[in-house]
């Protein structure tokens, strides 16, 4: 607590404390106490924070806008892989106290902080001292916005430029030197080429901030990182395992797959249960867990459907998955450094499979090279009578964004993006410019779609139902094909399940 007082008051200009005015009302303060671990559970520090009872603000008064962008993680999958191919350094930073260096546009009052008396130099402390805040203290609902904001400034007058497709990534260029980087809120991750460049960045930002080198990067966002010659791989084994120990299912049997697939999942069966809040903590967690686990996405998209009123049989699904997690917890996402910059993706759809609104799941899987960086399974919001055609039209969507971030890159891509279905059927009406009566419903979707194919910017390729990879994001599957596919997408356990 002392060190994070010192911290608030070395930062310039923090807080003056004066009297609240009369009509001003002050948010409250807290305490919060946490414990950082390392990526190996090892205890890194203990800290403590002065956070503002942000929640008792006022829209229009002490805060206007709130939103801050943070990096998506397909484009930290797509920069992991890029940094494998290419050979690049991988730094990470962390600034301390980010926040504080947000300056505040709007006028914020906070009580004193508990515990603490502040004394005024030879001047009376009125009994209604409160703290004038002039910059973002944790907890205020704008300090995110004013944090990014300053920091993006900092980073443009340093010769970087801001990506238009996602506005967390910055790069510079500078004869043969290349730099990348992009922020998660205070994490942030240097990508480049040149390593003298990245000292000269390092020190700069230091310069301005107070910044922490935390070396190669090894432990971001909860994501395991590991380096090789091979490539990079990334898990979360550490919150596998902590979500088993929190639910208390480390001892429990193992399940080879997520769910049965002849289960069929409704809104109506089974009794409900008594906690939801556990069934929709889970869910979440189980979201999180998606990152870097493909063959989990359909079957927490399937289960999170039922959050408004969760029955025994979808908790009991839910069990099975942790089964599953048990059997693979150090299940890893490979990117390997002998890929090529090509993408290519897989689309897919079960028609129809949703029991209680008769919509279509449909899914895509896209590869930068052999590695996977970006994948979805989602509900259609609509009953569709083509939903392979929507699949496809989504896909195309993900493909051109990709595309568009590998330009800002710089990163040259050879060729058209290839889109692989297995609807012969779909690719026929979507590569000829021929629409009758059965077809007039589903004009937009092929339209985006032949309209990319004529550019030349995207081919669409015939796959067999066995090769189709977006197979697991659509439906379960049995064991053989499930762990089939599972390895053609590059997935693997560090450990041989026993």
């Amino acid at each position: 607590m002392n060190i994070e007082l010192q911290a608030l008051e070395s930062n310039d200009y923090t807080w003056s404390i004066c009297s609240l005015p009369i009509d001003k009302q002050a948010v409250g303060c807290k305490w919060v106490y946490k414990v950082k671990f390392r990526a190996d559970g090892t205890v890194d520090r203990y800290k403590a924070r002065l956070v503002a009872k942000g929640f008792t603000q006022q829209e229009g008064i002490d805060y206007l806008d709130t939103f801050s962008p943070i990096a998506k993680l397909v484009t930290v999958k797509m920069l992991l892989s890029l940094v494998a191919i290419h050979g690049w350094s991988l730094t990470q930073l962390d600034v301390t106290n980010a926040f504080l260096h947000g300056d505040l546009m709007e006028e914020v009052y906070m009580n004193l902080p508990l515990g603490y008396t502040f004394k005024s130099e030879g001047e009376y402390l009125p009994s209604n001292a409160v703290c004038r805040l002039h910059k973002s203290i944790y907890g205020l609902k704008q300090v995110s916005r004013q944090w990014f904001h300053k920091f993006s400034n900092a980073l443009l007058s340093e010769g970087f430029v801001q990506s238009t497709n996602d506005h967390t990534l910055f790069t510079k260029y500078q004869d043969t030197s290349f730099l990348a980087l992009l922020i998660y809120v205070d994490d942030i991750i240097i990508a480049s080429n040149d390593r003298l460049a990245v000292d000269t960045l390092k020190h700069a930002l230091n310069c301005k901030f107070k910044m922490k080198d935390l070396g190669p990067l090894r432990y971001f966002l909860g994501l395991e990182v590991a380096r090789s010659i091979a490539g990079i791989s990334i898990c979360q084994r550490k919150y596998a395992l902590e979500l088993l120990s929190d639910t208390r299912h480390l001892g429990c049997k193992l399940a080879t797959i997520p769910m049965d697939p002849n289960l069929k999942l409704s809104q109506d069966d089974g009794d409900l249960i008594e906690d939801p809040t556990s069934y929709r903590r889970l869910i979440g967690k189980l979201l999180y867990l998606t990152i870097t686990s493909p063959d989990l996405s359909y079957y927490v998209n399937c289960l999170s459907q039922f959050l408004a009123a969760p029955r025994k049989p979808h908790l009991q699904a839910v069990f099975r998955i942790l089964q599953y997690i048990k059997r693979t917890p150090s299940q890893v996402l490979f990117f390997s450094s002998n890929s090529k910059v090509q993408l290519k993706a897989f689309a897919d759809s079960d028609w129809a499979s949703c029991l209680d609104t008769r919509r279509s799941i449909y899914g895509f899987c896209v590869f930068l090279g052999t590695s996977l960086i970006s994948w979805k399974s989602k509900k259609q919001p609509i009953v569709s009578r083509s939903s392979e055609y929507r699949s496809m039209a989504n896909t195309t969507c993900e493909i051109l964004w990709l595309l568009s971030l590998l330009h800002d890159l710089k990163i040259t891509h050879h060729g058209p993006a290839v889109l692989y279905c297995d609807n012969q059927a779909a690719l026929h009406i979507v590569a000829n410019p021929i629409y009758h009566e059965r077809t007039k419903h589903i004009e937009i979707d092929c339209h985006i779609i032949r309209e990319k194919i004529q550019a030349r910017i995207l081919k669409t390729l015939h796959v067999t139902s066995q090769n189709q990879l977006a197979d697991i994001l659509t439906k379960a599957l049995h064991p053989s094909q499930f762990h089939g596919l599972l390895g053609k997408m590059g997935i693997h356990d560090l450990y041989s399940p026993s």
